[in-house]
């Protein structure tokens, strides 16, 4: 059966703010779904970067409208649908704009028509002042009605009506376009923008560099652009700068200059830690199921996560098929009312009392469901929800593919399937990595249980928040050098020697600070044990590069990696995810034998061939091909080929265009997932979800080969 419809929720109580989880912010700035400029974290050093200037700028939170409660956190006592919603800075909650959105869809069919948004903004003014329409004369005049004709049109996508997704949307790109402006920034701007505008032309951009100072400093600081026109190469690295800030356009306005510099900000600065307000997070857990006694350390990692902790052990443990739970589900709200969670967590067969919650509207919260209950077959849509499955669960056994529905019954961005399974065969018969059974192991590694609970918390979803934390499973020193080096092409190409055209191979000087970034990351080990130990640590430490050379393969970039980039930007912003580089792009390394390795570089077209390409002629993780994300992997597999008469050998290190990953599969062939729901489908697939070690591309523009590095 499906869920029931809640009432249209009017939150109230006492709000908080959250970095995911709430609490007050620590040191670091609240990142937020509109904005994602963030200052550095105090507690993580790293060398200065030659990429972009941090413009980082926070604003006010935006105002609402005048005539809806909006005060974020739980309503007690006389309504059945309870949500401890986080305040999310600078924008909505969710619960907000649901409650804006209900106003709008007055019969209620989840569509808002034409009418209906002519009937709400020349009847309420304070949504007309949220769409930025002006409701006074929309009947009357004809420009007024001309724009929210328009209006209707962009955010509907040319459909009969508006869902509630893209309202919300709309809503949140607006209020992110609202924010104050950096007035050095605009200054910037209005000193590029020589006729005044209000966009900029490439050859106002030209100018401007070569003549004023401010602007060349700005824009590439410790370049001289003032003879640009003297220097090809300088002259194609500010027109790669013109095409990224446009974006094909032919003229970019400020919106796309302040959007271009945030992004810089969140690539050239260490985020800050994903759990460092556990210790101010409720988490109320269904204790019947979650294995106190049978898999007591699940218990205890939860609780020294340093959270709050609300057990559930009033109910019996519903052990008979087609238990009632409703007798019991009064209690469960009764003490959720007296804890206030801000997140619910179930485990096997208290799962069921999780979904009956759902179906009678007690709450509609961040949850985490520790194995697939049978009975759950729809999601809440406004929920986020992480479940947790191994492949080889021997008690509630499902599919893949049946699990990938349930998740898409929930909203959009909202869901998160965290799946573990067996590898594909080895030559020898045996697995590389095994699938959980229903006492998941997995979850007890690498952090993974509470990086689950504080996954829900994020606003932009718990995949996206969980991909994020893959990072803190390096080392702090290898990962200020990969802020060093950047994490998208253009930011690696500024440290090209040349056009790209000609030679493709040049020696990276040692004693340079690029080539102490690139050995660091060689050299780096990451914090957590690896899964493939193909050689004890102490083997690794007296390896090191003999010789890095840089790779400068221009033509290769316009036809392969260079439109894969600008691509996968557009897909990512389709499904209404903001591409974020260094958590959609990563480094990693491939070997290979000489006679491949050359062609990787020397290439025109596509330095890699995806579909022709598999681990060893086997496809442990499907069709594809592989990349580790350490180098000693890549050097103890045996992957680099025949060594030279001096006993050196050569491996690539690549920067990933990933962008939304999924679990590999050994049934993969070159066509991966949809994610959520076509068209779009996942970009790339890795090993393991808690911690991945080995990366799948299965397109050629998904790696652009940075460098060689000669080692023994």
């Amino acid at each position: 059966s499906g869920l029931a419809a809640p009432p249209v929720y009017r939150p109230g109580g006492p709000g908080y703010s959250q970095q995911y989880a709430p609490g007050p912010p620590a040191q670091a700035p609240v990142p937020s779904s509109n904005s994602r400029g963030r200052s550095q974290s105090p507690t993580v050093s790293s060398p200065p970067s030659p990429t972009l200037p941090l413009m980082a700028r926070t604003g006010p939170r935006a105002v609402p409208p005048e005539e809806v409660d909006f005060r974020p956190g739980v309503s007690f006592g006389n309504t059945s649908y309870m949500q401890y919603a986080p305040e999310v800075e600078s924008g909505f909650t969710d619960a907000e704009l649901r409650a804006i959105y209900g106003k709008l869809d007055k019969n209620r069919n989840g569509m808002v028509s034409k009418l209906e948004l002519i009937a709400a903004v020349s009847q309420e003014k304070s949504i007309a002042d949220m769409l930025g329409i002006d409701g006074e004369s929309l009947l009357s005049d004809e420009k007024s009605f001309d724009e929210l004709h328009s209006l209707f049109e962009e955010i509907s996508a040319g459909k009969k009506g508006i869902d509630f997704e893209a309202f919300a949307k709309h809503v949140r790109k607006a209020c992110a376009e609202r924010t104050p402006r950096s007035s050095r920034m605009l200054e910037i701007f209005n000193l590029i923008d020589a006729d005044n505008s209000g966009s900029i032309s490439k050859l106002e951009l030209v100018a401007a560099m070569q003549n004023n100072p401010s602007v060349d400093e700005f824009l590439m600081p410790g370049v001289d652009s003032s003879r640009i026109m003297d220097d090809e190469n300088l002259f194609e690295k500010i027109d790669a700068l013109f095409e990224a800030i446009a974006g094909g356009k032919k003229r970019f306005t400020y919106t796309d200059f302040e959007k271009y510099f945030r992004k810089a900000v969140v690539a050239a600065t260490p985020r800050p830690p994903s759990n460092q307000n556990r210790s101010s997070t409720r988490v109320f857990i269904i204790g019947p199921g979650f294995g106190n006694q049978i898999n007591p350390r699940q218990s205890r990692m939860v609780e020294a996560a340093g959270y709050q902790v609300g057990w559930c052990f009033s109910v019996p443990n519903p052990e008979i098929p087609n238990f009632p739970v409703e007798p019991y589900l009064e209690q469960i709200k009764s003490e959720m009312d007296a804890f206030r969670p801000h997140v619910i967590v179930g485990a096997s067969k208290g799962g069921v009392y999780i979904i009956g919650l759902w179906r009678r509207g007690y709450w509609r919260g961040p949850t985490v469901l520790i194995n697939a209950h049978p009975t759950c077959r729809q999601l809440p849509q406004e929920s986020n929800v992480a479940i947790a499955v191994g492949s080889n669960d021997e008690v509630y056994p499902i599919s893949r593919h049946d699990l990938e529905a349930i998740l898409n019954t929930g909203g959009m961005n909202k869901t998160f399937l965290y799946f573990t399974c067996d590898s594909g065969r080895l030559p020898s018969g045996q697995i590389s990595r095994q699938g959980d059974t229903h006492n998941q192991e997995s979850l007890l590694h690498h952090d993974v249980l509470p990086r689950l609970i504080d996954s829900v918390l994020c606003p932009e979803g718990p995949e996206m928040h969980f991909i994020r934390t893959w990072k803190e499973r390096l080392s702090i020193e290898r990962n200020n050098a990969e802020l060093w080096l950047g994490f998208s092409p253009e930011q690696i190409m500024r440290l090209w020697s040349t056009n790209g055209h000609g030679q493709h191979l040049f020696d990276v000087h040692p004693g340079t600070e690029e080539y102490r970034m690139v050995s660091a990351c060689f050299k780096a080990l990451p914090m957590e044990q690896q899964a493939y130990i193909l050689s004890p640590p102490e083997t690794w430490y007296p390896v090191r590069a003999l010789r890095i050379q840089r790779v400068e393969n221009g033509p290769q970039g316009d036809a392969s990696w260079k439109p894969y980039y600008k691509s996968l930007v557009r897909s990512l912003e389709d499904q209404g995810v903001e591409f974020e580089a260094g958590t959609h792009t990563c480094w990693a390394f491939h070997g290979c034998n000489n006679e491949a390795l050359e062609s990787i570089i020397n290439n025109p077209l596509s330095g890699f061939q995806p579909l022709a390409s598999g681990s060893r002629s086997t496809t442990l993780w499907g069709s594809g091909t592989y990349f580790a994300r350490d180098a000693k992997y890549v050097a103890d597999g045996g992957f680099c080929g025949t060594p030279d008469m001096n006993g050196s050998r050569r491996m690539l290190m690549c920067l990933l265009i990933m962008g939304m990953p999924c679990l590999g599969d050994p049934s993969h062939k070159g066509v991966l997932p949809f994610r959520h729901k076509p068209p779009h489908r996942y970009h790339s697939s890795v090993d393991c979800l808690a911690s991945p070690e080995v990366m799948v591309i299965q397109q050629s523009g998904a790696a652009m080969p940075a460098y060689v590095i000669t080692f023994a």
